[in-house]
């Protein structure tokens, strides 16, 4: 077993870390507080290639590996975990959904724009009524002529007012269930297509979230991804690899909170010594040391697995459900050893504690991990 990364590896990260600490860092604390979403930035991750980092180069893509996302997306993560999302979604959920199984037109129109960051994705399968039961699809979609007309509303979108295209689960035939539902790609002003609420969020504030509204929307059918009746296979493939996203993203956060409480802990003093001298603290720093540790090689795992064309479901779910629980103590914990200063928002880790929560509900609740992982080890 190597655990050691290659240079090309290696220079991602450092990448990803100069590039949050120079571009992200500066603005964070501002765009949570007024809810900014980060264009520029987002425009910068383009740029630089981590917009689209396992498309290959032939649609527009870096052509890396999933190990070298994960590293990117932790660094992101790290220093602000909006950015984090904004870009796991993208890379995970559209760009790799519309490789897999996009037709050579989907990959010419919008994927090569999407991995070069010209254009931004979204994922839209949540509904009101459809959450983890995501096979009761109440948006519907109806085949007229050239046309599918679109009907419905999807809640909780990341990326969903400022992406340019949306992946769209529908139900083409409600009368067989999850075999009738598909995926469309949408694109932006499409009539009939609405941004019809953003959410007041606890945390990841600078990412927008939002319901959309779909009325009589009609999409070409060329914009059907793969054939009707492929949608929840479609979204379940996704989100496997989006789980390995997500779970970066905590993987960040975590990492975040412990350097904000080791920087912390060496410059507080009390009773004469920094509190880094005292052993209650240094056995707080050992065990979220530990966790993030353990976290880290779960993450590395499931993306190695994914590498190497291996089945790698379950060991995304193991990797988002435990990386998710380690981000939210580690967080806590920070909080803890900031004491009234991690309370309040001059110190980032208040912060990291808000962020953290929601990275164990979207993409799956800690619960439907745990379901999946009991699956794959009772077969």
């Amino acid at each position: 077993m190597n655990f050691e990364f290659t240079e090309t590896q290696l220079m991602i990260k450092e990448t990803a870390r100069k590039f949050a600490e120079e571009e992200l860092a500066p603005s964070a604390d501002e765009r949570d507080e007024q809810e900014k979403f980060p264009a520029e930035a987002v425009k910068k991750m383009g740029e630089l290639g981590f917009m689209g980092m396992m498309v290959s180069e032939r649609h527009g893509g870096a052509g890396l590996d999933t190990v070298s996302y994960v590293l990117a997306v932790e660094e992101i993560s790290k220093v602000d975990a909006s950015a984090g999302v904004i870009m796991s979604v993208n890379n995970s959920l559209v760009c790799w959904g519309l490789e897999t199984y996009g037709s050579d037109y989907q990959k010419e129109k919008y994927l090569k724009e999407l991995a070069a960051g010209r254009m931004l994705g979204a994922f839209a399968l949540s509904e009101p009524e459809a959450g983890s039961d995501a096979t009761n699809q109440r948006t519907t979609a109806r085949r007229d002529g050239e046309y599918y007309v679109l009907n419905g509303t999807k809640n909780f979108i990341t990326n969903g007012s400022t992406a340019d295209v949306v992946l769209v689960m529908a139900a083409t035939d409600r009368s067989k269930g999850a075999k009738g539902v598909s995926t469309f790609i949408v694109e932006k002003g499409s009539p009939g297509f609405v941004v019809a609420k953003k959410e007041k969020k606890l945390g990841i504030r600078s990412s927008d979230t939002v319901s959309l509204s779909f009325e009589e929307c009609r999409v070409p059918k060329e914009n059907l991804v793969k054939e009707e009746g492929f949608g929840i296979k479609f979204a379940l493939k996704t989100l496997d690899g989006g789980r390995i996203g997500i779970a970066a993203q905590a993987l960040g956060i975590a990492q975040g909170s412990l350097e904000a409480s080791l920087k912390y802990s060496k410059e507080r003093t009390a009773f004469g010594h920094p509190i880094a001298e005292f052993q209650a603290l240094q056995f707080k720093l050992a065990d979220m040391a530990t966790n993030i540790e353990a976290a880290r090689l779960l993450c590395l795992k499931a993306a190695l697995l994914k590498d190497q064309g291996q089945p790698f479901g379950p060991a995304a779910a193991m990797a988002k459900l435990y990386a998710s629980k380690v981000a939210v103590a580690s967080a806590l914990e920070a909080v803890q050893i900031h004491g009234g200063y991690g309370y309040i928002r001059e110190y980032k880790v208040e912060r990291f504690l808000r962020d953290s929560k929601i990275t164990e509900i979207y993409e799956g609740t800690s619960e439907i991990q745990r379901v999946v992982i009991a699956r794959s080890i009772l077969d």
